[in-house]
């Protein structure tokens, strides 16, 4: 990796991620006052995911669904509890601001392949994997190349070719296509299932397919 990489990126990262929490900070207050107010408590959204080396952290974001549930005391689907303030959210791309905290506590990057869910760690290829070996980010090449629109080898052939490619010429390219791709409110990213469908099930089916399942299961 270069200098680049394994020390200037995270100096950047931190300053970067210090500054746009101090001058955003009556938009965050804004935005947990509404996200009270219309979606319940908590404010946050968190979940667990895999970054660098693997290693399980937090993620924080705004939450953008209701907890609403059906008569047995069961979530109902997301795209129930996904509100049209939420869907604002997410459109805006909002809900992400939080993930500064990540990024500020050295879990995340700015930029850097999406942080997905932990059960889907076993069922990476060996090249894949190398999506994990930097931090994840807040958004990432793959999300600028077509975001929930491109389905899963596409994506992480993304994410691999970011992870080879690391510099800063080329988190310069990203960060510009994430501006322009915001700013145009098109293919906006989403942390659900809805478009790609969930990748863990696509790919236990493929294989079992290929017999390789069982294998794989044992040494979760």
């Amino acid at each position: 990796m270069t200098v680049y990489g394994r020390y200037v990126k995270r100096i950047l990262d931190f300053l970067l991620a210090l500054i746009g929490i101090v001058i955003l900070s009556p938009l965050f207050f804004v935005l947990a006052v509404l996200v009270r107010t219309k979606l319940g408590s908590p404010v946050f959204f968190k979940q667990e995911r895999p970054g660098k080396n693997e290693k399980v952290f937090t993620l924080c974001k705004f939450r953008t669904m209701t907890d609403k549930r059906d008569e047995n005391g069961n979530l109902l689907p997301d795209s129930i509890r996904l509100t049209k303030f939420g869907k604002i959210l997410r459109a805006t791309s909002l809900d992400e601001l939080p993930e500064l905290l990540n990024i500020l506590t050295g879990d995340m990057s700015i930029i850097g392949p999406r942080p997905l869910l932990v059960s889907y760690l076993p069922y990476y290829t060996e090249e894949e994997k190398l999506r994990h070996t930097v931090r994840p980010g807040l958004t990432g090449l793959a999300q600028v190349s077509g975001r929930n629109f491109i389905d899963w080898d596409s994506r992480f052939k993304k994410d691999v070719e970011y992870v080879r490619n690391l510099s800063f010429g080329m988190d310069m390219k990203v960060l510009w296509l994430t501006v322009r791709t915001v700013l145009g409110r098109g293919d906006v990213a989403e942390d659900t299932n809805v478009t790609e469908g969930n990748f863990a099930e696509i790919r236990k089916k493929r294989l079992e397919e290929t017999g390789s399942l069982e294998r794989i299961e044992n040494n979760v």
